[in-house]
């Protein structure tokens, strides 16, 4: 199985799982043109299994599953869902709050039970958040990842559930004293801090040094760009994964970011070695 980080932020998210011939977008935050040229982007770069954007069918995902109704997740879907016929796969709580395009295309799953597209199967957990949210482990029977972001606090049997997964993609949105110091007013500030808003550094870092062993790479997902920054999250989690032998990286704001979840070649003699590969100045 391979995961494509389209894009990881306020500003949209998305990441495609690819296995054996299944291609399935979590989250529409960005649109096609956007997705298109970060799986470009990814094969022009090599990265292993990625294949060229030029035509329609090389970039457009079998299916969509939308975490949670927030404009950064779930904005374009119904585009693509009107456009390309897309089916999109959300929650009942989420497809009530969200506009996903015509409800004929809408598949509704239940937060708590497995469901499966093609060679890939979804295990959803609820997350505390201002939305009805869910977090993902994604299986195509051989590697297991999991996709756990936009949570105020990690709740019990959070860790269980992503035990085991080879690749970890763990939201660490803020670092507290930046939050403090920054611009937000108090009402966001409080939001953001609150057991319904988004994981801190220290929280994500608690979370990591009570992962059991067997994930290779975990990759630090949704940063904010006012709140935070990579190296302050790299470094906070480089110490709660000490003795781990784990991959560790950040994702951009914009991608592509390609991961496999197959272990590395002399991941144990190089635990903090990554590939990102860049779209766009500057980032």
């Amino acid at each position: 199985m391979q995961i494509t980080i389209i894009a990881s932020g306020s500003g949209g998210n998305a990441t495609l799982f690819a296995s054996r011939g299944t291609r399935v977008l979590v989250d529409a935050g960005v649109g096609p043109r956007v997705l298109a040229q970060c799986l470009a982007a990814a094969a022009t770069a090599g990265a292993p299994g990625s294949t060229s954007a030029g035509s329609t069918s090389a970039w457009t995902p079998d299916a969509i599953v939308i975490t949670h109704a927030h404009a950064d997740h779930v904005g374009v879907a119904a585009r693509y869902n009107k456009k390309h016929k897309i089916p999109i796969y959300a929650s009942e709580a989420t497809a009530r709050a969200a506009h996903l395009g015509d409800p004929e295309g809408v598949r509704v799953f239940s937060p708590r039970e497995p469901f499966a597209i093609g060679a890939l199967t979804f295990s959803p957990r609820p997350l505390p958040h201002d939305a009805a949210q869910v977090a993902l482990v994604v299986d195509d029977g051989a590697r297991r990842a999991a996709l756990v972001t936009d949570l105020g606090e990690v709740p019990p049997g959070l860790l269980e559930h992503v035990a085991g997964c080879d690749v970890l993609m763990l939201e660490s949105n803020y670092d507290e004293e930046m939050l403090d110091a920054g611009p937000y007013p108090q009402h966001l500030k409080r939001r953001i801090l609150s057991a319904r808003g988004h994981l801190s550094n220290a929280q994500a870092c608690a979370l990591l040094a009570a992962l059991p062993g067997g994930t290779h790479t975990v990759a630090l997902m949704h940063l904010s760009e006012n709140n935070n920054r990579p190296d302050l999250a790299l470094a906070a989690a480089r110490d709660a994964l000490l003795g781990k032998r784990a991959r560790l990286l950040a994702a951009p704001p914009r991608g592509p970011l390609v991961l496999d979840t197959a272990p590395p070649p002399g991941a144990a003699r190089a635990p903090l070695a990554a590939r990102q590969l860049g779209l766009f100045p500057g980032m």
